[in-house]
């Protein structure tokens, strides 16, 4: 017999594995990618994003650990993906948020952003933007006051709000520090771009630096663990659609280098709307998706009630997925359109 006819031609069905990424492994590369974002919040914040940050991801961690025992099944934070969750949740509270509110935004972010429908790879919705939606609506006042960053005793003391007991009303500091995006919408203030894109401003801990954001995002994008289009789409709809309505009306609308380096739009252009469960499953559909949340952001920044408008950009988005994904189906090799023959 030859060495020929001993081979075995093995056939499968698909999906077929064209990368050895597994999810443990690409779940740790994006912990990697967010170290250095959450590193320089540190450094503007001080302990106070020291605090914000390791409380929400231990919350949402914690969380997880006991939903899975109490469910009889192995812990599943090992995957990383918790991780992550906590992170990005972390990153979208301001450095000044009450430790126990970050708490119960991070078990309900877990618990019912992500348990409840059943773990990784179920949930509809970005978990960490769920979390902060609930603060949102809970805690409007607290999840809308601010604390200047790069203080000189930031490394010393915390603010007073940071410790609050639970429930009870925080205090806050006498000194406080209106977000570029809050500056620009009631006061027609903005911000030097330069300051924008370092990170040297107010806001929650990740609108901080834009750029090392963005680094961590093509890190990602070079090594095939992230879709290129979802940012592109959603990055170049703000530039476009805000660049138009500045040259209709440059003394009411923001410049798009303003609103794309403002605020939490890189962080969630990123890391966020990125999230391979929330988002489409084809190309094209990423685009789709990609342009609209860069729509809903800019049309919710400029007429909307709040200054801010990529968490439900977000989360609009992720709800539409499931429609893109039946609208924008590849077509099956050898077949016509639809209501065609073969």
């Amino acid at each position: 017999m030859t060495l020929q006819q001993e081979r075995t031609l093995e056939i499968r069905t698909s999906p077929h594995i064209l990368s050895g990424h597994s999810v443990d492994s690409i779940m740790f590369n994006v912990v990697l990618a967010l170290l250095p974002t959450a590193a320089f919040a540190i450094w503007v914040f001080g302990l106070a994003g020291l605090l914000t940050l390791s409380v929400a991801t231990a919350s949402c961690v914690l969380t997880e650990h006991l939903l899975s025992r109490a469910g009889g099944r192995g812990s599943t934070v090992g995957d990383w993906s918790v991780v992550i969750t906590g992170m990005l949740y972390g990153l979208t509270l301001p450095p000044n948020l009450p430790l126990w509110m970050t708490v119960v935004g991070g078990v309900f972010a877990v618990g019912i952003g992500k348990a409840l429908f059943g773990g990784i790879g179920c949930n509809p919705f970005n978990p960490a933007l769920v979390g902060r939606a609930f603060l949102q609506a809970a805690f409007p006042a607290a999840m809308t006051t601010w604390i200047p960053g790069m203080t000189s005793g930031r490394f010393a003391s915390l603010p007073s709000s940071t410790l609050a007991l639970p429930f009870s009303t925080p205090l806050y500091d006498g000194v406080t520090g209106a977000t570029p995006l809050s500056a620009w919408k009631f006061d027609r203030i903005a911000a030097e771009t330069g300051d924008l894109a370092l990170g040297f401003v107010s806001g929650s801990t990740g609108e901080t630096s834009a750029a090392l954001i963005l680094l961590g995002g093509l890190y990602l994008i070079a090594r095939n663990m992230m879709s290129w289009r979802t940012p592109v789409a959603i990055l170049g709809t703000v530039a476009l659609a805000s660049g138009l309505l500045h040259l209709a009306n440059p003394e009411r609308y923001a410049s798009p280098q303003f609103m794309l380096f403002a605020g939490g739009l890189m962080l969630g252009a990123m890391f966020m709307a990125t999230d391979m469960v929330g988002s489409p499953m084809t190309g094209r559909g990423c685009v789709v998706y990609g342009v609209l949340i860069g729509l809903l952001v800019v049309v919710i920044r400029t007429w909307g009630g709040m200054p801010e408008g990529v968490m439900y950009a977000i989360l609009l988005g992720n709800a539409a997925t499931p429609h893109i994904d039946r609208w924008i189906r590849p077509k099956v090799y050898g077949t016509a359109a639809v209501g065609g023959r073969a």
